[in-house]
């Protein structure tokens, strides 16, 4: 057989994959000689790396609990203390501390400025232990929450109503508890804002001459918000609307109302002095939509 003929039998070899052979091989190597190791000096690193976290040991519920109002209370540490009431609802959740600790973390929370967090832990509160004594004040702390929240009036108001409605789920539930008569101020803190927002709106459509769309937001605050302390102003507003639109006996019920209740009013000045410049008297309508209102109301 000629040299020609076996050479076609083999593949030749370049220098470059016979140097990318060699790296392999010293590769493998390097391997095979370090798998033996594992049993010596890294067998405390692959420890490491396969065993698992045997270091929880359970504590006793009032430890934690206690551990947690220290925390609150002499460290003022809320966040710390709330991890430790939590960590008993997580550690003993069945327990009478567990109970506890959710009100804690919802109380905690609540001092922390942490709403959402207050909020949705006294919520589950009410709903574990709807009989229990501290549920009502689990209620107020929703209402709370949700009041202490309220903007100013050239926001939108819907965190307000929520704040009426969590409120007034304290009244209706917990009538006679101590936290009701706290809750009635705040309702009429709460409107008084609600009224707040519709004398603002309603002050930016006068100044677009838009008397309508004013009226209809003063008349809200008439019909919705009389206790508020808005009141007084809207009557004024809603004589000096009508006398602007030429509606004139609507203008002289609004003075005359404002003035049957509100005497000393600094706002009744304002709408007599309105009305006489237009050559007439506060007259009140018994027929008057204003009057209907306030005899309804009994004021």
């Amino acid at each position: 057989m000629s040299a020609q003929r076996m050479t076609r039998g083999y593949l030749a070899v370049s220098p470059k994959a016979l140097t990318r052979a060699r790296g392999l091989l010293q590769a493998a190597t390097f391997v095979m000689l370090a798998l033996p190791l594992a049993g010596c000096g890294t067998g405390e690193l692959w420890d490491k790396f396969t065993a698992k976290d045997d270091t929880f040991v359970e504590e006793p519920a009032d430890k934690i609990y206690n551990e947690g109002l220290y925390l609150m209370n002499e460290k003022k540490d809320l966040k710390a203390a709330n991890k430790k009431f939590e960590e008993v609802d997580r550690q003993h959740p069945y327990s009478e501390w567990a109970r506890k600790s959710l009100l804690m973390s919802a109380y905690a929370s609540y001092q922390g400025g942490d709403y959402d967090g207050c909020i949705g832990a006294a919520t589950r509160y009410v709903t574990l232990h709807p009989g229990s004594p501290d549920a009502a004040y689990a209620q107020y702390l929703i209402a709370a929450s949700h009041y202490d929240q309220i903007p100013d009036i050239s926001r939108d108001q819907t965190r307000t109503e929520k704040a009426i409605a969590s409120l007034e789920e304290v009244v209706r539930k917990y009538p006679t508890s101590e936290y009701a008569t706290s809750a009635k101020a705040k309702i009429e803190g709460a409107r008084d804002q609600l009224a707040g927002k519709e004398m603002n709106v309603g002050r930016y459509y006068m100044q677009k001459r838009d008397y309508t769309a004013a009226i209809n937001r003063y008349k809200a605050v008439v019909t919705q918000y009389q206790t508020t302390r808005h009141v007084e102003e809207a009557l004024f507003r809603l004589t000096e609307s009508y006398m602007a639109i030429g509606i004139v006996g609507e203008a002289q019920t609004a003075a005359a109302v404002l003035g049957h209740n509100f005497p000393d009013s600094r706002w009744y000045k304002d709408a007599y002095n309105l009305v006489k410049s237009g050559g007439l008297e506060p007259s009140e309508n018994q027929g008057s939509w204003i009057s209907r209102t306030f005899k309804k109301m009994g004021l």
